[in-house]
């Protein structure tokens, strides 16, 4: 059986810290936590379930911090967690079971994030990350913000999901302009920056609402030949939404069209298509993006939105089978999605319209 040690860094996390820690306390053979400045009771709760406290003067800069954490393992692996991080009961269970039988060669272990559930308790929205990796082979994060563990090896893609839990915090700890902060202070020091960085930069711009900005760097990241494939489809994906908000319907389309390039088509860049040509009164070409966005199977290994391989594109071909005069296949897919989620008021509201209309529309097909 292997051992792990678990490395963490933290700043004023004394709300979840201990849900995060008594979770994984029966996986792990070791618990370091740095500490980056909490102001709280933060390093006191990490101090019931380990002596390996530590204190990381904050610089602007994740990947020194996790480094610095990963640097004080001495286990034969290194599992890293948020404080806001934990695995249902289920889940460790699968951890236990995973230490038990992981062979030696086994260089990381990529887990199921999830980042949110929809109503109806499935994952919602999730992306795999590498989060169990063999201490010898001495991996580093990269990049000041954003950062990413580079690995390499041999892969496992286990089966193990780790939930975030950021929506459930009554407490927000957080500056909201903190990554955009560092990423314009390098900006002024005239830091390069790297294809992620371009990507994530852009992305912290849109969620700021710099519109004009955040499509720039999107191009300037798009224009560069290295960068991640993912990265690339999910950037023009932001940017026909930014093309969406501001009416300009030509590049919207040109964007959603440009994910082709990289790789096979998304279910979500299939049923924006979709909601295009709703939009723009051409219900059967909409009919043929949300066909394509049920019959595209992948696991890709980017982010991945369930609503759109799942339940999202029936109910828009409930929709726009009945706007070119099908009510069979409409009628069909409402039964789809009915079955998926029977208490969403659309799904209600189409139940009801389909008891009032649907005989005479059959019967004038």
């Amino acid at each position: 059986m292997i051992t792990i040690s678990l490395c963490m860094i933290v700043k004023n996390e004394a709300e979840v810290l201990d849900d995060c820690l008594t979770c994984i306390k029966e996986i792990c053979d070791e618990i370091i936590v740095v500490d980056t400045g909490s102001t709280d009771e933060t390093k006191n709760i990490a101090r019931k379930y380990t002596n390996n406290v530590y204190h990381f003067k904050w610089i602007d800069n994740f990947a020194a911090a996790r480094n610095y954490a990963f640097s004080k393992a001495t286990k034969d692996y290194i599992l890293w967690l948020d404080a806001d991080d934990i695995l249902t009961p289920n889940e460790q269970d699968k951890f236990k079971k995973l230490k038990s039988l992981l062979p030696s060669n086994v260089d990381a272990v990529s887990m199921k994030y999830i980042l949110q559930f929809e109503e109806y308790g499935n994952p919602e929205f999730y992306f795999r990350r590498h989060r169990l990796v063999k201490r010898i082979n001495n991996f580093q994060w990269i990049g000041q913000v954003h950062e990413y563990l580079e690995v390499g090896g041999h892969i496992y893609e286990s089966d193990i999901s780790i939930v975030h839990r950021k929506k459930d915090k009554t407490i927000d700890n957080i500056d909201n302009n903190r990554n955009l902060k560092i990423y314009e202070s390098r900006l002024k020091k005239g830091d390069t920056f790297t294809p992620r960085d371009l990507y994530y930069f852009a992305n912290e711009l849109k969620d700021h609402r710099q519109y004009d900005k955040a499509l720039f760097y999107y191009e300037r990241f798009l224009n560069n030949k290295t960068g991640w494939m993912e990265d690339k489809i999910r950037a023009c994906l932001n940017m026909a939404d930014i093309y969406q908000h501001y009416k300009d319907e030509k590049s919207r389309l040109k964007a959603l069209y440009q994910t082709f390039t990289y790789d096979i088509p998304r279910p979500e860049a299939c049923c924006k298509l979709g909601d295009y040509f709703i939009e723009n009164n051409s219900p059967h070409i909409a009919v043929y993006w949300y066909e394509q966005a049920i019959q595209v199977k992948l696991n890709p290994q980017g982010f991945h939105y369930e609503a759109y391989s799942t339940w999202y594109p029936h109910l828009s071909l409930c929709a726009a089978y009945w706007k070119v005069n099908n009510a069979k296949q409409s009628l069909k897919h409402h039964e789809i999605v009915k079955e998926m989620r029977p208490n969403d008021p659309k799904v209600k509201y189409n139940e009801q319209f389909f008891k009032n209309n649907y005989k005479s529309e059959v019967e004038n097909e």
